[in-house]
């Protein structure tokens, strides 16, 4: 308790410290556009509210946020989905419905439903709302981009969860870990190609994504990981160091997938883009990788999981 109570404050104060930096570049700097890691800063102190109840009082309370933020970003990508018909409500009514019932599974610790509930069971039942409606325009894409949207917003963020039923003593830990990794690794990534990067990844996709940014990223990531990990995680150095380099990498993927998902449900619609620029998957597009792969190679790998 000792350990978390001063991680917790020294996060407090590195989350000050950044606002109070980025408040004095973006004044120093005007035509410099740091609204997305401003947005991630606010989505920081966001997380810090969550796990300082998570971890000082009950884990339901996490719980509970987590589904909350679950069904506000899975709204607001079915809020990017174009020409929804009456069929295609239907099908986003049953999508929220599975929201409580995959926290469910992992409030009462049953891992092997969690784990099959979305991507088999959902997956293979979810199409009946369009086929009882008798649905069959747009049908495939319908039907997809709503799995997608599950996958996504609902099983991946999840675990974020099933952390803290899986292993009570280290989960609050561990989760706090990954979101520092996760954030870290996202904002360096971001001012990297803000300031040097050249060679574009996805340009159509995201301008902001480069290969500068994610190799300086990754080292950034891997360097904190290795200071930070036997503080808040019971891992070898090993798995210190190695924890690093698997988060940058699938936070890059994360955030890339995100961004093409968005480029391809709002062509040709410039304004609700630009509108959905401070949604929540702007927010936690780098999680909705991060947390289920670092979840699943843990649990593999040692058996406090």
């Amino acid at each position: 308790m000792v350990t978390t109570l001063w991680t917790l404050a020294i996060i407090f104060l590195g989350l000050t410290f950044v606002n109070i930096v980025f408040f004095v570049m973006k004044k120093s700097e005007p035509n410099k556009d740091f609204s997305a890691v401003l947005l991630r800063v606010k989505t920081w102190w966001g997380m810090f509210v969550v796990f300082c109840l998570a971890t000082l009082f009950n884990p339901v309370v996490s719980l509970l946020s987590l589904m909350v933020l679950c069904f506000f970003g899975l709204k607001e990508y079915f809020s990017m989905m174009k020409k929804t018909r009456k069929a295609d409500r239907r099908l986003f009514l049953w999508a929220y419905l599975a929201i409580p019932l995959q926290f469910y599974w992992i409030y009462i610790g049953w891992y092997g439903m969690f784990i099959v509930f979305i991507p088999l069971y959902v997956f293979l039942f979810l199409p009946l709302p369009r086929l009882l409606g008798k649905g069959t325009s747009g049908f495939l894409r319908s039907v997809s981009s709503t799995q997608w949207g599950l996958m996504l917003m609902v099983f991946g963020l999840s675990h974020l969860a099933y952390y803290q039923f899986a292993t009570p003593e280290y989960g609050a830990n561990l989760v706090l870990f990954l979101v520092v990794l996760t954030q870290v690794n996202d904002v360096i990534h971001y001012l990297i190609s803000l300031y040097i990067g050249k060679r574009k990844v996805v340009p159509s996709a995201n301008p902001t994504i480069t290969w500068e940014g994610f190799i300086g990223a990754a080292i950034v990531t891997t360097i904190v990981s290795f200071l930070i990990y036997p503080y808040l995680t019971p891992l070898d150095l090993k798995f210190g160091i190695l924890s690093g380099v698997l988060i940058s990498l699938s936070g890059f993927f994360g955030s890339l997938t995100i961004s093409v998902l968005k480029r391809d449900l709002l062509i040709g619609d410039r304004e609700k883009f630009d509108t959905l620029k401070e949604s929540y998957l702007n927010r936690v597009d780098s999680l909705t990788y991060t947390a289920p792969v670092f979840f699943h190679v843990i649990r593999y790998y040692f058996d406090f999981m």
